[in-house]
């Protein structure tokens, strides 16, 4: 089959793009509010692009009736985030930040989850969660049904035990996240597996003379 994405609809385009790209990570994304309260989104148009600057990438989609969503506008106005990295263990308490809640309501604390405080930056994370970033604001890049928020990573934490006993490496046993798939599927990676590249010499043969 065939797909001309400049004349389908949007909704198929979504349809097709997360039913084929993925596993994608989910990003429980905390801002603060301008009451002052902890916001909690899920999402999963994330992913990291940029090690030097450390830049990763959100794409976050407007209310339906067009309004941004609090994630959003509490971007604009404080210029951080943070992101809370999703395992089994927090999966359930994602779901239940991403109800939608007024945003009056601190969702940290809907959700059970201990709020704690970033070192670098005026945002909550979620205690529970394996690996948290510090974000500033890089840029926004707006589209009509879409914004694409660029941050620059400023501080990380790690869970010990997610890190090898020389905390260089990620100690797959321990760290597992969980990615979307589409629709309510999901997946997580405790199966994991080598692939070791082959030499390029096995494919160049040596020039004669």
């Amino acid at each position: 089959m065939e797909f001309d994405f400049t004349e389908l609809e949007p909704q198929s385009r979504y349809r097709l793009l997360t039913n084929f790209i993925g596993p994608r990570p989910i990003a429980l994304v905390t801002t603060r509010s301008e009451a002052g309260h902890s916001n909690a989104a899920p999402m999963s148009f994330f992913n990291v692009f940029s090690h030097d600057p450390a830049i990763v990438v959100l794409g976050i989609q407007p209310r339906l009736n067009g309004e941004e969503k609090d994630t959003v506008a509490n971007m604009r106005r404080t210029q951080e985030f943070a992101i809370n990295m999703v395992d089994m263990p927090l999966s359930q308490q994602m779901l239940i930040c991403g109800l939608g809640f007024d945003n009056e309501i601190d969702e940290l604390a809907m959700a059970g989850l201990t709020a704690k405080a970033c070192k670098q930056i005026d945002v909550s994370y979620a205690g529970e969660s394996p690996c948290v970033f510090e974000c500033r604001v890089e840029r926004f890049i707006d589209y009509p049904r879409r914004t694409l928020v660029l941050g620059e990573v400023v501080h990380m934490h790690v869970r010990r035990d997610c890190l090898d006993a020389e905390g260089r490496y990620v100690d797959p046993e321990q760290y597992q996240p969980i990615a979307r798939l589409h629709a309510d599927n999901y997946i997580t990676s405790d199966r994991q597996f080598v692939l070791t590249a082959p030499s390029i010499s096995e494919f160049i043969k040596p020039q004669r003379d």
